[in-house]
């Protein structure tokens, strides 16, 4: 009998050993030029704050924070709706804030990005691949110099 071979039908092939947590080298924030990013809603009215508090966090641990840029989201009527949604699954952020801080990493060679938000590995990966440097979050960074 004819056996049908369909795309749908065929399990997504999975590379082990690529992009996990090992092969990610450690980043020594120590000495550093970061660049601080902050994704908030709209009804986080302290995100300069909180933006403060990360930026005083890293230069007690050694790095020196270069530039910022903070995503809000909700701020708009449209976006009210979507508040919880980050713009991206991909790289947590619109596109042409993207840019602003590509933007900004290569005007300060900025040796990495830091979010104070957690990202997922793949959002890691994305947002290395597009800025050209190391993409923590905050909370990834070890606390001692």
């Amino acid at each position: 009998m004819h056996r049908h071979h369909g795309r749908g039908r065929r399990p997504a092939r999975r590379v082990r050993g690529t992009g996990g947590p090992a092969d990610v080298p450690p980043f020594h924030v120590a000495g550093a030029d970061v660049v601080l990013v902050g994704y908030f809603s709209a009804r986080q009215r302290d995100f300069a704050a909180l933006m403060d508090t990360a930026a005083a966090e890293l230069a007690a641990r050694g790095a020196r924070v270069v530039a910022r840029a903070v995503q809000r989201r909700g701020v708009s009527h449209g976006g009210a709706r979507k508040m919880c949604l980050p713009f991206s699954s991909r790289t947590l952020l619109s596109g042409g804030k993207v840019r602003e801080v590509a933007e900004a990493r290569e005007r300060t060679d900025a040796d990495a990005v830091v979010f104070l938000q957690a990202l997922t590995e793949h959002q890691r990966r994305s947002l290395s691949g597009l800025f050209g440097c190391p993409v923590v979050g905050l909370a990834e960074i070890p606390s001692s110099v």
